[in-house]
């Protein structure tokens, strides 16, 4: 894989300071509460988590945004919520955080999508979700796309991230990908099972193992079936580049003529991969809107990856950890 001087490192990661990305998906609240265990419930074979504090992130489609924030980007945040707490804590966020909020939406017909996760000992114990994954209305995908409009003109990327919880719904996706096509501003995808195949004809298309294997519905055991497989999809989305993601794997890159580049992975500690692919793509985005070229997004977005999966929580990525992860790779 290429290897990335630190001077050419440093030259892309402050180009990546002012670009103007679009991230569109579903967005959401990650809550956390953190506590310690020190018994067994004798109501039932559980663990007694006693609750020391609690703290509530932004996530999904969100996290992206914070993400390419905490790059140095300027984050055009697109997605729906409902008119609860969950809602107002996202979009009180944003307003803290000073984010363009131009594509929030407000729908009163379903709830903020908010994942509740207990922590105990930098454990992982449990997860909640409130949710729904129904399709939004056709008026609300409206709403998106003229609000869309209005900044894709000063755009240098955009992010498409698919949780499967009814943003991206398939005329919506169809309808982004032309508009941005037509402006020729880059599309990264990070897709999810129900539209795997609507992202067509887009700059970057970035499954992981496990979704790629459901959607072309064979194993991928080997090098030579992941091979197969980035070639099959780079053939069936007429897309610029496939990136699988495979964990502790590492990635496999495959180029718009089908070559493959492997990138190993950086993760040396793994604490927790929650919000690791929204770095993965935050990250792609902004180097590759920095000028740099897809090896280089991919490299740099693997470093990315390692820091997070380093760290419990939902956690930002940032120049400063890039760089110490690049030096200490030395």
């Amino acid at each position: 894989m290429k290897k990335i001087k630190l001077n050419r490192l440093k030259q892309l990661l402050r180009k990546c300071m002012d670009v103007n990305i679009a991230v569109i998906g579903d967005v959401m609240i990650d809550r956390f509460i953190w506590g310690k265990v020190s018994r067994i419930s004798p109501e039932a074979p559980v663990p007694v988590v006693n609750v020391t504090y609690e703290s509530t992130h932004l996530g999904g489609a969100a996290n992206v945004s914070n993400n390419i924030a905490g790059l140095g980007g300027n984050p055009y945040l697109f997605g729906v919520v409902g008119n609860d707490p969950a809602g107002n804590d996202l979009v009180s966020i944003l307003e803290k955080q000073n984010f363009e909020k131009v594509g929030i939406t407000i729908d009163e017909n379903r709830p903020t999508t908010m994942k509740t996760r207990i922590i105990a000992h930098d454990q992982h114990v449990v997860r909640a979700d409130f949710e729904t994954t129904e399709d939004i209305k056709s008026n609300v995908q409206n709403d998106l796309i003229e609000s869309f409009k209005k900044v894709l003109p000063n755009l240098d990327g955009i992010v498409m991230q698919d949780y499967n919880k009814g943003v991206l719904t398939k005329p919506l996706i169809k309808k982004i990908i032309e508009l941005a096509n037509e402006y020729n501003c880059p599309v990264a995808v990070d897709p999810k099972f129900n539209n795997f195949f609507d992202y067509k004809k887009v700059t970057l298309f970035k499954p992981n193992i496990l979704e790629t294997k459901n959607a072309l519905g064979f194993s991928l055991d080997s090098d030579e079936r992941v091979n197969l497989a980035g070639r099959m999809l780079l053939e069936r989305l007429s897309c610029d580049n496939v990136l699988i993601t495979r964990g502790s794997e590492g990635m496999s890159l495959f180029l718009s003529d089908g070559e493959e580049k492997r990138v190993q992975t950086k993760a040396r500690n793994v604490h927790d991969v929650s919000g690791a692919g929204d770095t993965v793509i935050s990250t792609l985005t902004m180097i590759l809107a920095a000028g740099g070229d897809v090896i280089e997004a991919a490299t740099i977005a693997n470093h990315a990856a390692g820091v997070v999966c380093g760290e419990v929580g939902i956690v930002a990525i940032t120049e400063d950890k890039i760089i110490e992860s690049f030096n200490n790779d030395k």
